[in-house]
C-alpha cells in the first residue's frame, strides 16, 4: 500500500478540517493539565499544632505556652505533634500561676516564684486532634483526615498512588486504543477523569479517597497520551510538528496555570474537586466533532471507513478527492486484512529497538523525577503557594516555544543534549544556592 501521507496529500496541511482537529484536540488537553498536579493543593499540609479543648478553661497565654517550642532547620518553631501534659497545665493554671519565661526543673521550684515554663515537663501527643492554619487553605485532605504526625506517611503514599494510576494508564491506554480506537479511549479517559474527580468530593474516608485518586490518575494520563497520538496520526507535515511541539503542550500548560487561580478562590478541597471535573465535562460534546484516526482504521483493515472519513474531510476542505485514495500494492493484502497489532513486549524484542527503548525510558525517568521533584517542593518555598505554582507553570510557555523553534531549525539530538545540559546546570545552581543558605 502506498505511503499514508502521500495518499492524503490532496487534503493539504492546513484546511478547515485540519484546523478543526488541531483546535479541538488541543482543547481536550486542558482537563489533563488542569488535574495533573492537583495533588499539590488537595494534599497540602498547613502548619498545625495540638488542639487544646475549650472546656479546659485555659487562658490564651496558657494555651500558647502549652505547645513546646522546638528548633527546626535552625528556626524556633512550635511543635506540630506534641504538647505539655494537659492535666499538669490545668493544675498550674488552677493555682493562679501564669506562664513564665524562666525554666523550671521541678514542681517545688514553683514556690519560689510565680513564673514558669515547661522545658523539663513531660509531653504528650495530640490526644484531642490538631489546630490547622487557615492562612492559605480552609480545608485539605490532610486537615480533614488528619494525615499528620504518626499518620504523616499517608500523605506521600496518596501522591504515590495517584502517579501509580498514571503509570497504569501509560501501560494500558496504548494497548486499549490499539484495540478499540483512539477516539473512544480519549473520551473514556476524559470521562473517567471527570467522574472520579467529582467522586473525590464525596469521599468519606482516606482509603476511599486514595482508591478514587488512583482512578483519577489513570484517566488523566490516558487521555493525554491518546490525544497526542490521535493528533499526530491525523495531522501531517508541519501542522503535526506545530501540534505536538507547540499547541498541545501550551494549551496543556494553560490548564495547569488555571488551577492555582481556582485553588486560590476555592480554599475547600471538596469544592475544588468538584470544579476540577468541569473542564472534562465541557469536552464531552467534542465527541461529535473529533474524527477517528484514519491511520488506526487502516491498521485494522477498515479501508472503507478510512476512505469515507477522508472524503468527508475533502468536502470540508473544498478539494476533490481522488477516485481511489488508497492504492494497494501488487500482492499487498493489507487492504483486506487487519494488520498485525504490535504489543508492549515488541519494544524489547530486538536488540536495536530494545537499546533505543531503554535509553528513552532512562531519559524520560530522569526528566520526570526532576520536573515533579521541583513541583512538589514548591510548597516549601516562602510565599503564597498559589503564586509559586503559577510562576512554575508560566515558565513552561517560553520553554515549549524554544523547544519548537529548536525542532524546526536544529538536529533533534543536538537540541535535546543542549536543553538537558541547561536543565542540569540549573539544578546544580539550585543545589549550591540551597547549600549556601
Amino acid at each position: 500500500m502506498q505511503d499514508y501521507e502521500e495518499s492524503v496529500a490532496f487534503l493539504g496541511t492546513w484546511g478547515p478540517f485540519q484546523r478543526r482537529v488541531f483546535i479541538l484536540l488541543s482543547l481536550t488537553s486542558i482537563p489533563c493539565g488542569y488535574n495533573i498536579l492537583s495533588v499539590i493543593f488537595l494534599l497540602a499540609s498547613p502548619s498545625h499544632h495540638c488542639y487544646i479543648p475549650t472546656q479546659s478553661n485555659l487562658s490564651q497565654d496558657w494555651i500558647e505556652a502549652s505547645i513546646p517550642v522546638q528548633e527546626e532547620a535552625g528556626k524556633q518553631e512550635r511543635s506540630s505533634c506534641s504538647r505539655y501534659e494537659l492535666d499538669l497545665v490545668k493544675n498550674l493554671s488552677a493555682l493562679g500561676i501564669g506562664p513564665g519565661l524562666e525554666p523550671v526543673h521541678n514542681l517545688s521550684a514553683l514556690a519560689s516564684g510565680p513564673e514558669s515554663v515547661f522545658s523539663n515537663l513531660n509531653q504528650e501527643g495530640c490526644k484531642d486532634g490538631w489546630t490547622y492554619s487557615t492562612e492559605h487553605y480552609q480545608s485539605t485532605v490532610v486537615t480533614e483526615f488528619n494525615l499528620v504526625c504518626s499518620d504523616q506517611w499517608k500523605q506521600p503514599l496518596t501522591s504515590f498512588v495517584y502517579f501509580l494510576g498514571g503509570l497504569t494508564g501509560c501501560l494500558f491506554s496504548g494497548q486499549i486504543s490499539d484495540r478499540f480506537g483512539r477516539k473512544p479511549v480519549l473520551f473514556g479517559g476524559i470521562g473517567m477523569l471527570s467522574v472520579f474527580s467529582c467522586a473525590l468530593a464525596f469521599a468519606p474516608s482516606w482509603p476511599i479517597f486514595t482508591v478514587l485518586f488512583f482512578m483519577m490518575g489513570l484517566g488523566q494520563i490516558a487521555c493525554y497520551i491518546v490525544v497526542f497520538v490521535l493528533g499526530s496520526e491525523i495531522l501531517i507535515g508541519s501542522t503535526r510538528v506545530l501540534f505536538s511541539n507547540m499547541a498541545l503542550p501550551i494549551i496543556y500548560t494553560t490548564g495547569m496555570m488555571v488551577l492555582p487561580g481556582t485553588a486560590y478562590l476555592v480554599r475547600n478541597w471538596r469544592h475544588l474537586s468538584l470544579i476540577m471535573a468541569v473542564p472534562g465535562l465541557a469536552c464531552i460534546p467534542f465527541w461529535w466533532l473529533v474524527p477517528e484516526s484514519p491511520r488506526w482504521l487502516l491498521s485494522r483493515g477498515r479501508l472503507l471507513n478510512a476512505e469515507l472519513l477522508l472524503r468527508a474531510a475533502a468536502l470540508e476542505n473544498k478539494v476533490e478527492a481522488p477516485k481511489v485514495i488508497f492504492l494497494p500494492s501488487k500482492g499487498d493484502e493489507a487492504a483486506s486484512q487487519k494488520a498485525k497489532s504490535l504489543g508492549f513486549l515488541d519494544l524489547l524484542r530486538t536488540r536495536n529497538i530494545r537499546n533505543m527503548t531503554l535509553v528513552q525510558w532512562l531519559i524520560w525517568f530522569s526528566v520526570s523525577v526532576s520536573y515533579f521533584g521541583l513541583s512538589f517542593n514548591m510548597s516549601s518555598i516562602y510565599g503564597s503557594p498559589f503564586l509559586n505554582y503559577f510562576l512554575l507553570t508560566v515558565v513552561e510557555l517560553p520553554a515549549y516555544t524554544a523547544s519548537w523553534l529548536a525542532a524546526r531549525s536544529f538536529p533533534r539530538r543536538l537540541s535535546f543534549i543542549s536543553f538537558t545540559l541547561l536543565g542540569a546546570l540549573a539544578l546544580l545552581l539550585i543545589r549550591s544556592q540551597s547549600t549556601v543558605i
